[in-house]
Parts: structure tokens; sequence; C-alpha cells
């Protein structure tokens, strides 16, 4: 548990403007071994008013409907990786919010998405991923071409009345980048690039393009979709749900900026206390033997070489500089890419950015987690995934993505070994996941209150949730 307790700002309502009175990110940002880029040092944070938000956001399945009748539809959603279909002929199985399509990759290279239901007696075309030229119904035998444009099928004289021009499977846009596929359902609207603006510009310098998922891992959640993804928005539960990360962590120190409607970006700096530790009698190696015990990024969980975090830290030199020059020279030698220009930031912290409504790829140069959160059946449950990215040696083809292992209901995040460290933080998460959807249905005032800065990504996010039930947006 933390050893003190910082003062977090005084009681007066001051528009958002209090802050921990440890050292801030832009102070960490000055500090750096290397010149950090603008979009690491301009904050940019906007007071988005205190008011609480209704418990039955996150309970009523009515709410739910208008979710997936006025928000789901309209938006850009990560649908897949390219890796996942690298060749003609793959596909994959996206399913969300009442929806299931298929990913197709075409002859050309290009991408459709597609209904995957046939347009007979509505089965689904397919449940699992794979190969095909083409998609025949197991039901009655309709079949359609990898393009989405209908095959044909048997006992066609008892169906003059079809013509095959108006029998393709319905397509959704796609849009790809930074080898992301995503797809919307209803046409109209931002571009992909408008949508994820900055996000396009910021990632230059992290190339997911030239990453491959090496782990993939997801399991039902107990809780609505928002709760736990909201999770994964801010930092500072750190201090009561992982206090094992607190010596190397600065949850308090974090800095929260929001993009207009749709971006967001929770910066974690590690390699540093956390202010709720009482510093007395802790060294700078301390920092990094912790780090190396349990920050669950150490490359062990991708290379079986050994763990690069686990260095000695010189006389006068920082935790957070003897790490971030371990990792400058190890990624150049894993990859083959210079990292000579890498900030200790890009290469230690969790750079944590968000997508409305529900996709979170950390930027940075170190092994790349991903987050997706899917709503599921009931307002009670999700399901959770995540992916890991690591970067493709320079002048290696680019390997398939592995597969995604579903746990099961009586499975833990610890049951996937793969994940390492991480697998016991996220079931210090899910600890807490399935009573606060509890709390929220017993709630007595039926709200919910918000920190002004620590919790801004999760205001910012119901408001543009908002936009869209409201009919705001463009579309």
């Amino acid at each position: 548990m933390a050893e003190s307790d910082p003062n977090m700002g005084g009681a007066t309502l001051d528009g958002g403007r209090a802050r921990c009175e440890a050292i801030s990110w832009q102070e960490l940002m000055a500090q750096d071994s290397r010149p950090a880029p603008a979009i690491l040092t301009e904050e940019s944070y906007e007071y988005r008013g205190s008011q609480p938000l209704a418990a039955e956001r996150y309970t009523s399945e009515d709410f739910a409907r208008l979710e997936r009748e006025k928000m789901w539809p309209h938006v850009w959603q990560f649908a897949a990786r390219e890796e996942d279909i690298p060749e003609p002929g793959d596909y994959t199985v996206f399913e969300i919010a009442g929806r299931s399509w298929l990913i197709s990759r075409q002859e050309d290279g290009s991408v459709k998405a597609m209904h995957n239901v046939c347009l007979h007696r509505g089965r689904k075309l397919r449940t699992e991923d794979g190969t095909a030229d083409k998609f025949t119904c197991p039901f009655h035998g309709f079949a359609w071409n990898k393009d989405g444009s209908f095959d044909g099928m048997p006992c066609s004289w008892d169906f003059k009345h079809l013509q095959a021009e108006k029998m393709a499977l319905p397509e959704a846009e796609v849009g790809r980048w930074g080898g992301y596929i995503f797809l919307r359902e209803e046409k109209g609207g931002p571009t992909l690039e408008e949508y994820l603006a900055p996000l396009p510009e910021f990632f230059k310098r992290w190339r997911h393009e030239e990453c491959t998922t090496v782990i993939w891992v997801a399991k039902e959640v107990p809780a609505n979709w928002k709760v736990t993804a909201e999770a994964f928005m801010e930092a500072w539960h750190t201090v009561v749900t992982h206090p094992q990360l607190l010596p190397f962590t600065g949850d308090a120190n974090s800095a929260y900026w929001i993009y207009g409607d749709n971006v967001n970006v929770n910066h974690v700096p590690f390699g540093i206390m956390s202010p709720h530790v009482d510093p007395n009698g802790k060294t700078q190696q301390w920092i990094v033997d912790e780090f190396c015990k349990y920050n669950g990024r150490s490359a062990d969980n991708y290379d079986a070489a050994g763990d690069p975090f686990a260095v000695n830290v010189p006389e006068g030199m920082t935790a957070r500089a003897a790490l971030g020059a371990a990792m400058r020279a190890g990624y150049t030698a894993q990859t083959g890419y210079d990292h000579d220009h890498a900030t200790d930031a890009e290469l230690l912290d969790g750079l944590v950015y968000n997508v409305f409504p529900n996709f979170a790829p950390w930027g940075g140069f170190m092994p790349n987690i991903v987050y997706r959160w899917r709503p599921g059946k009931t307002p009670d449950t999700c399901l959770m995934e995540v992916r890991i990215l690591a970067r493709v040696k320079q002048g290696d083809p680019m390997p398939h993505g592995v597969p995604m292992k579903l746990l099961s209901n009586d499975q833990k995040w610890t049951d996937a070994p793969e994940l390492g460290v991480l697998g016991h933080v996220f079931e210090q998460d899910m600890d807490n996941l399935p009573y606060v959807q509890e709390g929220l249905h017993a709630s007595k005032t039926g709200e919910v209150n918000l920190g002004d800065y620590q919790e801004i990504r999760i205001r910012q996010f119901h408001q543009t949730l908002d936009k869209y039930l409201n009919a705001e947006v463009a579309k």
C-alpha cells in the first residue's frame, strides 16, 4: 500500500487546474536523455466541466440499444490488423454490437468488409477465421465470392425472382492506417485520417505498420464495455489496485490530454517512484530492480534471450536514464533500426492513447500494447482483448500474426503465460470491475463522479458518445 499521501490539490473549485505537487510530466521531459518531440511536451488539456454521469449509462439495456442504433454504425472501428489476413483469400470474422463481418483480403491486396450473413435464410457464413475464395453457406449452399459478389446456389430454378446483381453481400467502408484495418458500417462522415487525427501524425515516429501481433489474448469481463475501458483511461487507481507498481510508476505524475472528440492520451512515466512512496532509503537501483520484477513489458515475454531491463545503474545516473540507455541499445540490436533519437519516455513509458469508442494503441518504441473492448450480449458483459505488437526486424518479411487466444469464463488472465506479469495486473483490475458493475446497479444516487484532470479522458469519451446519441455528429 501507499506509504504517503501527497497533497493532490485544495478543495476549491479551480476548473481542472490542480495538479500533484510532485515532478510534472513536462519537467520529466525536460530531463530526458534525448530532446523530446512536441507530441510529448505540448499540453492538450481542456476543462470539460465537473457534472456527474448517470449510472444507467453502464447498466441500462435502453442505453445500450441507443449505442447500437446511433453510435456503433457511424464510427470507425478497429476491425483487424494487416498481419491477420496477409494473403489474398485470407479472412477474419469480426463481430461487434450485434453485427458480424467478414474482413477479406482481395487479389489486389485491398480489403473488403462484408456482412457475414447469408441472404437466403440468415445463417452466418463463417464462424472462424480462415482462407477462402468463396463463402458458401453450410445450410443450403448459397455462395458468394471473396469480394462479396453473388456466385450462385443450388436449385436456381426456384429463385428466378432473385437478381444476382442485387444479391451482393452488404459492405462497410474500409479504412487502413498504420497496419490497422478499420470499418464503418454507414457511409459518410469524416475520413479515417480525419477521424483519427492527430494520431497518424504522432505515430509516424513509432511506425506500427512495421510491427506484427506476437501475443493476442481475450476474455469476457462481467462488466459493461465502458466500465472496462475506463479502467485503462487513468493511472491513479495504481495506488490502491496495483501497489506493486508504485516503486517505478509515476501514477500521480501522469499527463492527461485530449484532442478534439475522438483521441486522448495518458502519459504514464516509468522508472521513477510514485509520489505515494516514501523515498527515504530508496535508491535508483532499487527502482530498476522493482521495475524488472513487475513492469509487465520485459522483452523476455517476447524474446527468450533475456531481459534487457536488468541493468545496473551507474553512479550519478537516474533509473530512467539507465533503463533508457539499455533499451536504446537493445531495441537497435533486436530490430536493426537505429533508436539513438528515441527519448527515455518512448522506450519506457506507458503512452496510452485512446480512439473513440474502443481502440487503445500504446505509443513508443517498445513492444506495444493494443487494447480493444467489445460490448457483450447484455450491458453487464464485454469482451476485452489485449494484443502485443513487436517490430519486425529490418529486412525480414512480415510474419502472420498470432491468432487470438480466447480464455474461458473459468480461466484467469494468468492462464495466458505469454502475458507474463501483465496477467497478474489484469487480474487485479478484474478484482474491481465486476463489483463496479454490481455497484452501479445498486447505486442509491445513480451518479458517477469524476476527477477534473485525472479522469478528463473519461469525461471526453462520454461527451463524444452523447454527440452520437443526440445526433450532433455529422454522419
